[in-house]
């Protein structure tokens, strides 16, 4: 029997409105330890925002991350699945649009996001990126 994306999943949003600055969908980030965030308007998918957004397209070109909104950077209408979507889905989709989370969306609401580490720890228990994924994050400084 096929798995379906519900099952791997990670499972609530994290979101932040549109008008939301870059300061505080990286704050959003730090406290949920994610790498992304979703940019909604009400119940409505908007885009999706990552920490490499916010460096590369704000950051490094000089843009002030306290006046910058989320979805100046965002990626406008993300690719999504469904969650009961097939697992082998999600993964095409992944490789088709070379991105490492998908937004889980039912009925234009988002529920979730499925991720590259989603997908190892349930695919590949036993790979290195299953590991870093089902790490805890470490909060000493480098």
């Amino acid at each position: 029997m096929a798995q379906l994306v519900r099952e791997v999943m990670t499972a609530g949003v994290a979101a932040v409105r549109p008008d939301a600055s870059l300061v505080e969908a990286a704050q959003l980030m730090r406290a949920q330890d994610i790498g992304d965030v979703l940019v909604a308007d009400g119940d409505l998918l908007v885009g999706v925002v990552t920490d490499r957004d916010i460096t590369v397209r704000a950051v490094a070109e000089g843009a002030d991350p306290l006046t910058v909104n989320a979805e100046t950077v965002c990626t406008p209408d993300p690719v999504c699945v469904g969650p009961d979507d097939e697992v082998a889905t999600a993964v095409r989709l992944m490789r088709r649009h070379a991105v490492r989370r998908l937004p889980v969306v039912e009925d234009g609401r988002p529920l979730g996001v499925v991720s590259l580490g989603d997908l190892a720890i349930s695919q590949d228990p036993e790979s290195a990126l299953a590991d870093i994924s089902r790490a805890e994050p470490n909060t000493e400084t480098v």
